[in-house]
């Protein structure tokens, strides 16, 4: 953490995090049953990423870091999603 400060989150905040994560992920599991072809695993991805950054932020308490940091972590998920692009183009010429 930046300066060596502490953060503490209030526990309303974190129930209201707990109960969002808690929505997505059921959504996520009820998208499958949604006949989406293709995009059902986009969809899935695009809420797995929303779930992650909410945990990164609020449970790691990555808003509280440095910007250098949160721009490091932010080029991971880009190349993340970069490198789910590239394998659903390869697969999808195949």
């Amino acid at each position: 953490m930046a300066n060596n400060t502490t953060h503490t989150i209030e526990y309303k905040t974190l129930t209201k995090i707990l109960l969002i994560l808690l929505f997505l992920t059921f959504v996520t599991v009820e998208i499958t049953s949604i006949h989406l072809g293709p995009l059902t695993v986009t969809v899935a991805l695009l809420i797995a990423g929303v779930k992650a950054f909410l945990v990164l932020s609020n449970f790691m308490h990555l808003k509280y870091e440095s910007l250098l940091l949160r721009i490091f972590v932010a080029m991971v998920f880009v190349l993340f999603a970069l490198i789910i692009v590239i394998t659903f183009i390869d697969y999808a010429f195949r």
